[in-house]
């Protein structure tokens, strides 16, 4: 057994697709297929669902991807830290982040390559229970996230670091006669038609609950997992939409929308830094808790 062909394994899960797999990895689609025969053989074990195209794995297949994919992030970190140890850290950071944190990411990234130019990044915009798997499953390095909205599944298994407190506003157009309020009840916001994230993110289960809480319902007439579709339908065409207070800054001051304050509950969420308990840490990753941990200018 070697790390080629556990690499073959892992871009086979994630692709499902023979050919496309072999492409990622640079290899002909026969080259990966006789690999990852190989590894079944070496194992004594199914691996993979035999037919003309890709059904998945066995039940064994699963368990030898899992640690897989332990296997080769661990020979990863290793790389690194010899990286480091020559004249720097250098490598990928993959960040899950949710999609209403997705204009504070910059802070984070930026803090890193300050300290590490060497570091670069992939930030995807993933819904919080999504991003927490594939934490668990190695498919990303760390995820930005709520920290005390919902349970963090096996929170023993996960460090976090507290990043910002997130409030919400209702942003409206200028014009419109609520504009010159100091601030609006969510009483009165769930009168208005709104878009809003869809109930699949957790920004919405919060913002449910706040409206929940003033004993109303939203009038959801469009929902998207965007947060660039609300912004561009509040800035551009007029609606109104409950977005976390610091998007004030998205739409500038001469912007035509205004942001009120939500009162009556306040509502103030914690976002953090989630990343899995390592011993030994992977040097990028600490590397990252590092500039977290310093308390960023949010």
């Amino acid at each position: 057994m070697d790390i080629r062909q556990l690499e073959y394994l892992a871009a086979l899960a994630e692709e499902r697709h023979f050919t496309r797999a072999a492409n990622r990895c640079n290899v002909t689609q026969p080259t990966l297929s006789g690999r990852i025969r190989q590894l079944e053989e070496q194992l004594g074990v199914p691996i993979v669902q035999r037919g003309h195209r890709y059904h998945g794995l066995t039940r064994e297949g699963e368990h030898v991807l899992r640690w897989a994919r332990v296997i080769i992030d661990n020979r990863t970190a290793l790389m690194q830290e010899l990286s480091g140890l020559k004249g720097g850290l250098a490598g990928r950071l993959t960040l899950g982040v949710i999609p209403s944190a997705l204009p504070m990411v910059s802070s984070v990234t930026t803090a890193v390559r300050d300290k590490h130019p060497g570091i670069t990044f992939t930030v995807c915009s993933q819904a919080s229970q999504d991003l927490l798997r594939d934490i668990g499953e190695f498919r990303i390095d760390a995820g930005i996230t709520y920290l005390d909205n919902e349970p963090l599944g096996h929170s023993d298994e996960l460090v976090t670091e507290p990043l910002y407190v997130e409030s919400y506003r209702l942003f409206i157009p200028s014009d419109h006669p609520w504009a010159g309020r100091e601030s609006v009840s969510w009483h009165d916001a769930s009168s208005l038609p709104l878009i809003l994230l869809t109930p699949d993110m957790q920004n919405r289960r919060i913002v449910d609950g706040a409206f929940l809480h003033a004993n109303s319902l939203p009038i959801s007439e469009i929902e998207t997992n965007s947060v660039i579709t609300l912004w561009s339908h509040v800035r551009f065409r007029g609606w109104a939409s409950v977005m976390p207070a610091y998007f004030e800054g998205l739409f500038g001051a001469d912007s035509g929308v205004v942001g009120l304050p939500l009162v009556e509950p306040e509502v103030e969420q914690q976002v953090g830094l989630v990343t899995l308990q390592r011993d030994p840490i992977p040097p990028l990753i600490e590397a990252l808790r590092e500039a977290c941990h310093h308390r960023l200018e949010w």
